[in-house]
């Protein structure tokens, strides 16, 4: 038996999807209100906001369950980056038979480099709240491990896109249809872009090699498509114009900087660029992905043309 958390949402939906293709016993641990129908059909065992319950007997736990936006109050990201970390290691402490517990992470910890790092980089704190939040919980994540022995692997992706992707599928389609996307710096910026089934995958590898217990890995595809390459190709695949406001990059910080004011005073809503989105739309998200290939052979089996063809028919399907 294995544990999914967060399989309401994105990742942690299609990695339960795949593990019941490749017949595994999957549980996964959601809220109350969370809303699964797209397990619907599978055999799934539910287990409802008891972390103590669903980690009883698994063998391998997917945290995959957390507050990815780019806008929320502090403690929305502090809750699930966080606590929600913290809580499922006190509870997988006690699991006798517990081999792995594998933590999604993000390159978002490293702190926005303007260089893309490898592994060894430190987590640093840029002062977005994201950023913040998610190296908080990796942190915890290898306080566990050194402190009561759990053997932990955490995958770091960068973009990860594809079929029920929100951030970088739906958000951003339904700004190309409303003619506001933009692109930052000319869109030459590379975006570290990820197949949803191309991360799923790696978590499974990088959980069940022995070589990887207590290592941290980078992922993306490493096809080094940018930012203008994969607007361009959604735009194209929706038939609509492509993007064409094009902020220099400087430009960007300081009118998302703007932006943001209002609704840090309490202004409702999101505003419409954040610091968050300039320095990922504006610096390489190409983090390199060496030591992946290396340990436990990651090789991405969904090309960028395929990704994005899947990407686009549930786009229009969903509409």
């Amino acid at each position: 038996m294995v544990l999914v958390t967060g399989a309401s949402g994105f990742l942690g939906g299609r990695l339960a999807q795949i593990l019941v293709e490749r017949g595994e016993a999957v549980r996964v641990l959601a809220r109350p209100t969370s809303d699964l129908r797209h397990l619907d059909g599978l055999p799934v065992e539910v287990v409802r906001g008891d972390a103590g319950a669903a980690v009883q007997g698994v063998t391998h736990i997917y945290h995959c369950a957390g507050c990815s936006t780019d806008w929320a109050p502090w403690r929305d990201y502090y809750e699930a980056n966080v606590a929600g970390v913290e809580e499922l290691l006190r509870a997988a402490a006690g699991v006798t038979g517990l081999r792995r517990f594998l933590h999604v992470s993000t390159t978002d910890v490293y702190g926005y480099p303007l260089v893309p790092c490898d592994e060894s980089h430190p987590i640093l704190d840029a002062g977005l709240a994201y950023n913040r939040s998610k190296g908080m919980g990796e942190t915890r994540v290898w306080e566990a491990a050194r402190d009561t022995g759990l053997a932990v692997t955490v995958v770091r992706p960068a973009t990860i896109y594809g079929p029920r992707g929100k951030a970088f599928v739906t958000d951003i389609a339904k700004l190309i249809r409303q003619g506001l996307m933009a692109v930052i710096g000319g869109g030459r910026a590379t975006g570290g872009f990820c197949y949803v089934d191309n991360v799923a995958e790696a978590m499974i590898q990088a959980a069940t090699a022995s070589e990887t217990a207590g290592r941290a890995y980078n992922l993306s595809d490493g096809t080094g498509v940018t930012w203008r390459r994969y607007v361009d190709a959604l735009a194209d695949g929706l038939g609509c114009r492509r993007p064409w406001i094009d902020l220099p990059v400087a430009v960007a910080s300081g009118l998302a900087r703007v932006m943001e004011a209002p609704h840090r005073c309490g202004v409702p809503g999101r505003p419409l660029l954040t610091r968050h989105a300039a320095l990922l739309l504006g610096r390489d998200q190409e983090f390199p992905i060496e030591r992946a290939r290396r340990e436990f052979g990651f090789k991405p089996a969904v090309g960028f043309e395929e990704g994005m063809r899947r990407s686009v028919e549930w786009v229009l399907r969903a509409a």
